[in-house]
């Protein structure tokens, strides 16, 4: 039987990708939370999806 290299190394490689990407999911996380709480809060009874879209059509694009 061929030996298959060392199990331990490939092991600990992959178990520290997995902390590293979950460090960074945590750290984004954190940061949205935080973007949270330092937005301006909506008008009321304003819906801020559609604030500013006025009805007909609509300009042309410039920023492309």
């Amino acid at each position: 039987m061929a030996n298959r290299g060392r199990p331990t190394i490939t092991k600990r490689q992959k178990e520290r990708a997995r902390e590293e990407r979950t460090r960074l999911k945590n750290e984004k996380r954190l940061q949205r939370e935080e973007e949270k709480l330092t937005r301006p809060e909506p008008e009321p009874g304003v819906d801020p999806d559609i604030a500013g879209i006025k009805p007909g059509p609509q300009p042309p694009r410039t920023d492309w």
